[in-house]
């Protein structure tokens, strides 16, 4: 990665603070550098742990590179914050950031260094809203550099009759070569689906070229080879899921559709692992088959959260720019710890934690902030919703509903700032927006809704299996995907499942115990009684009967008591991010 000569800072800088400028402007770049080095360096191992099956040291460099960012930024600050001169800081900071700018314009991952500078600045000066003097302030559209045959990005594979021998050919360009296992049977399998498939999408098995990612993208027990098939101006994507059987490796699934490429990628999912200096050339490839998702989720989905959050801002306020709506409640039943809101143009809601909770609810803020935590360092497994936090929010008064407006102000009054023009919100969370599951039963045609409850029943099990009890187990506080998909985004009385205590409720001693309004029988903190669990699955007509006898298990003790023991011997289960459908018949694993 070139790197340009330190030079002296630019613009009008008095002699006395152009050295002051040079040495800030070096010390928040040499951070950076680290960040970047320790990152890769985490995301390097990967590969290796993949190999040998090391999935409980997977885990750990997971988290380790999750708080990365933060860790390295606050140790800049303070470092900083005590050598800087107290007075007119501002004026110096416009300095460092020319000076900065000046000193990242050659680096492969300029966008990065923008962003970890900008994380720098808001942390020093407590930025409110945007402040375009010392902060990397662009608004508008960003080019991707080009993933074609002349990329190193890229392998890319030409047309060929035998479509058997080319995917051999790409999978044996991989670092699993001579470790395959049922390795013809499945190049065979591979190649029939990727003819019949072209032929359902395209009405022809013609293509130009499959063009692969070089670099692997792994997570958890999976890794992943993207790629994409080319004919005239058509693109569809080629993915191979591949698995450690053990005693060598194999192709679990392939998926060739946009809808299956974009679940692997959900921001209901944790962040792969995948080493490449350029990041903006795999955002590029990504966005050439993900058309649908946002920039943001995309550099989030690679690892790189904070300059997801960064993209994800800029969207937002480039939104603003060019609409008129306002704020309003979203839909679905409103909370008793957060106030929850969304512009209706923009596909994301704003929840803001408020300052007390009415009963029964008997949790505090900071439990709150420490569930939402918890969930970004948690494996999501598909089933929770990433949550962005943000501080320090500014926006125009008149962009809010006067309901909202007055909420906020009597709900979150510690949180919220209003004048006369702005209102700047100093924390909030961002999350994805789904359908409310509640609503969506309600409101979608029968076979629609159907599909959500049973898929209800499946979230729950999922989630057990990652260590997780939701706590609440209401519908309104799961959503519906637009791929149909259903996922928990309610995490104020969220606990680790090995935490919770399970039992069955004792039978009433006489009929004064079974008159009573509350129960009779003494019950803890986290003592969870699973056959009251029907009371929470409100769903219309005969649904609920379907739902209540595909998941019996799930309204009895034995069932969590079993999920406990397992996680009590740190096995580790299979999630699939793709439909059995996708699956090869001829896969190793069960």
């Amino acid at each position: 990665m070139s790197q340009p000569p330190p030079h002296p800072p630019a613009g009008n800088v008095p002699a006395e603070s152009a050295e002051i400028v040079g040495q800030t402007s070096g010390a928040i770049l040499d951070a950076f550098v680290n960040f970047r080095g320790e990152f890769l360096s985490l995301t390097r191992r990967a590969a290796s742990h993949f190999m040998l099956g090391e999935w409980d040291l997977q885990a750990y460099d997971a988290r380790e590179r999750l708080v990365l960012h933060r860790t390295i930024v606050n140790r800049t600050v303070d470092r900083l914050d005590a050598v800087l001169p107290d007075n007119d800081r501002k004026t110096l900071w416009i300095s460092v950031k020319e000076h900065y700018r000046e000193r990242i314009a050659s680096r492969d991952d300029l966008e990065l260094a923008e962003t970890f500078f900008n994380s720098v600045t808001r942390r020093l000066f407590a930025t409110v809203g945007v402040d375009a003097d010392i902060e990397f302030r662009w608004f508008g559209t960003t080019s991707f550099p080009r993933t074609e045959r002349d990329n190193d990005a890229v392998s890319s594979y030409g047309w060929t009759a035998d479509r058997t021998e080319l995917i051999e050919s790409i999978l044996n360009d991989t670092p699993f070569a001579g470790r395959w296992t049922n390795h013809e049977q499945q190049c065979v399998e591979i190649a029939n689906r990727l003819e019949d498939h072209l032929k359902a999408s395209w009405l022809s098995a013609n293509f130009d070229r499959i063009e692969i990612l070089r670099p692997m993208f792994y997570r958890n027990k999976g890794c992943y080879l993207l790629g994409r098939i080319r004919y005239l101006n058509r693109v569809t994507p080629c993915i191979f899921a591949i698995v450690n059987n053990g005693d060598g490796f194999s192709v679990d699934a392939v998926l060739f559709n946009e809808a299956e490429a974009s679940r692997l990628f959900s921001f209901t999912r944790s962040y792969f692992h995948v080493e490449w200096d350029r990041p903006l050339e795999l955002i590029g490839f990504l966005k050439s088959i993900l058309p649908m998702k946002p920039i943001a989720e995309l550099y989030t989905a690679i690892g790189y959260n904070q300059h997801g959050k960064t993209s994800l801002y800029r969207a937002l306020y480039r939104h603003l720019e060019h609409s008129t709506g306002q704020f309003e409640f979203a839909r679905g039943t409103p909370g008793m710890v957060m106030t929850v809101f969304t512009l209706p143009s923009f596909d994301v809601v704003f929840k803001v934690i408020k300052d007390t909770f009415a009963p029964p609810k008997k949790t505090t803020r900071d439990e709150v902030m420490d569930r939402y935590r918890w969930v970004f360092q948690h494996d999501r497994v598909g089933r929770m919703v990433d949550a962005q936090e943000f501080e320090n929010l500014s926006f125009g008064r008149d962009r809010f509903t006067a309901e909202l407006l007055e909420e906020l102000q009597n709900e979150c009054g510690s949180t919220i700032t209003v004048t006369d023009d702005e209102v700047v919100i100093g924390h909030v969370y961002t999350e994805r927006r789904v359908y409310p599951l509640d609503l969506f039963v309600r409101e979608m045609g029968y076979n629609r809704a159907k599909a959500a409850a049973m898929d209800y029943g499946r979230a729950i099990r999922d989630l057990a299996s990652a260590n997780i009890f939701p706590g609440d187990l209401f519908t309104k506080n799961f959503g519906v995907t637009r791929h149909g998909g259903v996922v928990f985004y309610d995490y104020d009385e969220l606990v680790a499942l090995q935490d919770c205590t399970f039992r069955v409720v004792p039978p009433a001693r006489n009929e004064d115990d079974e008159m009573r309004q509350g129960p009779w029988y003494s019950v803890a903190q986290n003592d969870v009684f699973p056959e009251e669990f029907s009371t929470f699955m409100w769903f219309p007509g005969d649904i609920r009967e379907k739902v209540a006898e595909e998941y019996a298990d799930l309204f009895t003790v034995e069932f969590w008591q079993a999920m406990q023991d397992t996680h009590g011997r740190n096995e580790l289960p299979d999630f699939f991010p793709y439909p059995t459908s996708s699956r090869l018949t001829s896969a190793a694993m069960p």
